[in-house]
């Protein structure tokens, strides 16, 4: 079994897969699109990764506020996770993302990646940091996998 993370973002999708044996997350790619409102070829390409990599479960980035609201990007975020469930029968996972993005920029900057280059990386690397953190709490709490 594999799952699949995602961060969505208003142009992007960062995309990671775990391993088959759920302990880590690799980073796979960045979904762009022209335009917010254009997800077909976005929906059509995380379902191309699914099958490629035999995913059977979606843990979707849930963009919190830092004070536990919930703002537009949830609002999006949750239309983003019913389309994704409609499109590909698969349960989808929201999963809190604070602070992925900032902890993403500082993995960047302390791995020496310059800081022009950084926004070409950062949606994969917070897919990555969502992704392993859902795999962290499954190895805590087994009974859930």
């Amino acid at each position: 079994m594999r799952i699949l993370g995602l961060d969505y973002g208003s142009k992007t999708v960062g995309v990671a897969v775990s391993d088959e044996l759920l302990f880590t997350a690799q980073g796979l790619e960045i979904v762009r699109r022209q335009s917010p409102n254009k997800l077909r070829q976005s929906l059509a390409r995380i379902e191309e990764i699914i099958k490629e990599y035999n995913v059977e479960r979606i843990v979707l980035g849930y963009p919190k506020n830092m004070n536990n609201t919930e703002g537009e990007r949830c609002e999006k975020t949750k239309e983003f996770k019913e389309m994704l469930e409609r499109r590909t029968g698969l349960n989808v996972i929201l999963w809190d993302e604070r602070l992925t993005t900032v902890s993403a920029d500082k993995h960047m900057m302390e791995s020496g990646i310059r800081r022009e280059d950084r926004k070409k990386f950062v949606d994969e690397i917070a897919a990555i940091f969502i992704l392993q953190g859902y795999l962290d709490y499954l190895a805590m709490h087994p009974e859930e996998k």
